[in-house]
């Protein structure tokens, strides 16, 4: 596997260009965290850049930031950022449980490792 993805136009795009360099959210996002397209999301949707249309779209019905993750087959942090970008835009709205408490993460992490080993 490479570090690398195609953009629709054949050229490759790496995930720091998407993120302006940045590689962190400007807030902590849970992987299972939804996404939801807002009403100006909709109405923006013609004038956006490639990776901002494609979360709007997606997240026409809530969407997990893994969901978002896996279908734009971009790393999780990438889409942490893109998603809280488009939040800091109005473009979506982000529900997630309250996470303070790390332990918490660890948990869910555990269990779904645990789902995978029975795989």
């Amino acid at each position: 596997m490479t570090d690398d993805w195609s953009d629709p136009s054949g050229e490759l795009v790496r995930p720091y260009t998407a993120t302006r360099g940045r590689a962190h959210a400007s807030r902590l996002l849970a992987l299972e965290a939804m996404v939801c397209t807002t009403a100006h999301g909709r109405r923006r949707h013609p004038e956006l850049l490639l990776d901002e249309r494609s979360i709007v779209e997606m997240c026409l019905r809530p969407q997990s930031v893994i969901e978002i993750a896996a279908e734009l087959r971009l790393p999780v942090g990438v889409v942490r950022v893109l998603v809280t970008d488009a939040e800091s835009a109005g473009l979506v709205e982000i529900s997630q449980l309250d996470t303070t408490d790390a332990t918490q993460e660890v948990g869910l992490l555990g269990r779904v490792l645990t789902g995978l080993r029975r795989l």
